[in-house]
């Protein structure tokens, strides 16, 4: 049986499915067939208009229901020989994305919300000749993966178009690849395309990258980049330049790194940009890290820690002076931690001074400092200032070298709360990273003054969400207890994680007993906590015999 056999073998009732399934009551599905009698609305329609469901619940339901695979087209890209059997007007009409095409099975898959709409579906087989095989989406994602998908290829279309016109007439061998102007509205337009579209999925990270014969344009969604849109070589200079002018760079410079900064604007919400160029091979690779002003201040409160965890960061937060780390890779989402640390410290009795490179995110009432290498404001320089500023709380964007580390030490000894960040993965290896920048003969004084000012290290990962889209944070908390003290003085930083692992009774936890706890509990995937894993063997054994990990229980 084949899918259209499914799709008219029976036609489930929708609101008796999500009854069932005990997504609504009895109660709310007849108040749903009332106003469906009055309004033509479909009952999903009505139900998600009315908040009984969302979107995702109505989509699952279905998928459920028809044994048809739900997609989540925020992390997924349509070939564009599918995206080209469907005109946008039609895509738009019947509410469809072409995602593939099975030449050898003459199948097309594509995206609906609908999946008993029949004559939709029998229209899209006589326009394209090919059988279909369905996938679940919510309405809200296929409009706009229509969105982006068809304007993205109309973007490139008219760029293309500009360069052939441009290219006829009589061949000028002294006519560069960079015939096409910056300012011509076809790669102004495909620019705007790619940030907007960037923006409207909420993408931190957009790659520009030239290659012999094609430019690749991918975003990072939740941590994981994806391939979103290419476009011939010949286009790659006008659109680098477009975008190094937006952002205050040098366009004849093209054998250094540069770095910029575009401000935009975009459905109301301000975006802050920071540019990277780099010169490869086949032209100047642009990276831009998206800042969004309106998502940065989120509050420890949804951060997604559970109540244990939030207690602990309260009580940590909480201490007057001293040292605070947090830790993790690129992308673990250190400065949301900070930043909202920062935010809930904010008050009008406390001065707050950072310094930052780059100042991500702009919060009322504290003091920023951007770095400036060439103007002279390094991180040392600054935070020397900052100590003659009366601060309280001290951030300091990162503990990078043996000035700035030893300032830091010594703004908390002398009574202030600092916090710094390190791209370390764990408590333990903090600790040493900060040791042994300094020459062997300063280590010994640095460790025990290190021992003594810490107060806390916070590590974090977030990982893939089993469900789909979004990210769970795991998350490392390291007390400076007297026994971790002892343990960095005695220069027995390995015994650390140990030590936090039988610490149940001050809440702590080590990264695998979270990785274990939150894989439990149906959060995250098993490939994805052993990939994390700072012990391997020990995440499963403490997978296989649970209620002998000694992590404390009903975490989340």
């Amino acid at each position: 049986m084949n899918n259209r056999d499914k799709q008219v073998e029976k036609k489930p009732l929708l609101g008796q499915i999500l009854v069932e399934q005990g997504y609504i009551l009895p109660e709310q599905l007849d108040l749903a067939l009332k106003e469906q009698s009055v309004t033509n609305l479909r009952i999903g329609e009505i139900l998600v208009k009315n908040g009984w469901v969302t979107e995702r619940d109505l989509a699952e339901a279905i998928s459920k229901q028809t044994k048809l695979p739900f997609v989540s087209l925020s992390m997924f890209r349509p070939m564009q020989e599918a995206i080209d059997t469907i005109p946008e007007s039609m895509a738009r009409r019947l509410e469809v994305v072409p995602l593939s095409i099975d030449e050898n099975a003459n199948k097309l898959t594509v995206a609906v919300s609908d999946p008993f709409n029949i004559l939709a579906l029998d229209e899209i087989r006589m326009i394209t000749g090919m059988d279909l095989d369905l996938m679940i989406a919510t309405l809200s994602d296929i409009k706009r993966a229509i969105e982006t998908f068809y304007s993205i290829r109309s973007s490139i279309d008219e760029a293309l178009v500009e360069v052939v016109e441009e290219e006829r007439g009589e061949f000028d061998l002294s006519k560069t690849e960079e015939a096409v102007s910056i300012d011509d509205a076809p790669v102004v337009k495909l620019v705007n395309t790619i940030l907007g579209q960037a923006v409207d999925n909420s993408a931190s990270d957009v790659h520009v990258e030239p290659f012999e014969t094609e430019t690749r344009v991918r975003y990072r969604i939740d941590g994981v980049l994806f391939d979103m849109l290419t476009f011939p070589k010949h286009l790659h200079p006008p659109v680098s330049s477009r975008i190094k002018i937006m952002s205050g760079m040098d366009i004849a410079e093209k054998r250094h790194p540069q770095d910029g900064r575009i401000l935009l604007r975009a459905a109301g919400r301000r975006i802050d940009i920071r540019v990277s160029s780099l010169p490869t091979i086949y032209g100047e690779k642009l990276v831009m890290r998206l800042l969004d002003q309106a998502t940065a201040m989120v509050g420890l409160e949804k951060l997604g820690l559970d109540p244990g965890e939030k207690a602990l960061l309260d009580k940590i937060i909480a201490v007057p002076y001293g040292i605070i780390l947090v830790t993790g890779p690129t992308g673990s989402g250190k400065s949301t931690t900070l930043y909202s640390i920062l935010q809930t410290l904010n008050s009008y009795d406390v001065n707050i001074t950072t310094v930052e490179d780059p100042v991500e995110y702009t919060i009322t009432g504290v003091n920023q400092v951007q770095i400036n290498e060439k103007a002279g404001l390094t991180f040392d320089s600054v935070l020397r200032s900052i100590l003659r500023q009366d601060p309280d709380i001290i951030l300091v964007g990162e503990m990078r070298d043996t000035e700035t580390i030893a300032l830091a030490i010594t703004a908390a000894e002398t009574g202030h709360l600092v916090f710094a960040t390190l791209h370390t993965n764990n408590a333990a290896e903090s600790i040493d990273r900060i040791i042994d920048v300094f020459p062997p003969g300063q280590q010994e004084q640095i460790r025990i003054q290190l021992a003594n000012n810490i107060q806390a290290i916070i590590s974090q990962q977030l990982l893939p969400r089993a469900s789909g889209p979004g990210r769970v944070p795991a998350t490392e908390i390291m007390i400076a207890t007297p026994a971790i003290r002892n343990l960095i003085r005695e220069n027995k930083t390995h015994q650390i994680p140990s030590v936090i692992q039988t610490s149940g009774q001050y809440g702590m936890m080590t990264m695998d007993q979270c990785l274990r706890d939150l894989y439990l509990r149906g959060y995250v995937k098993l490939e994805d906590i052993m990939q994390r894993a700072q012990n391997v063997d020990e995440l499963k054994k403490m997978i296989s015999t649970p209620q002998q990990s000694g992590m404390p229980p009903g975490r989340r």
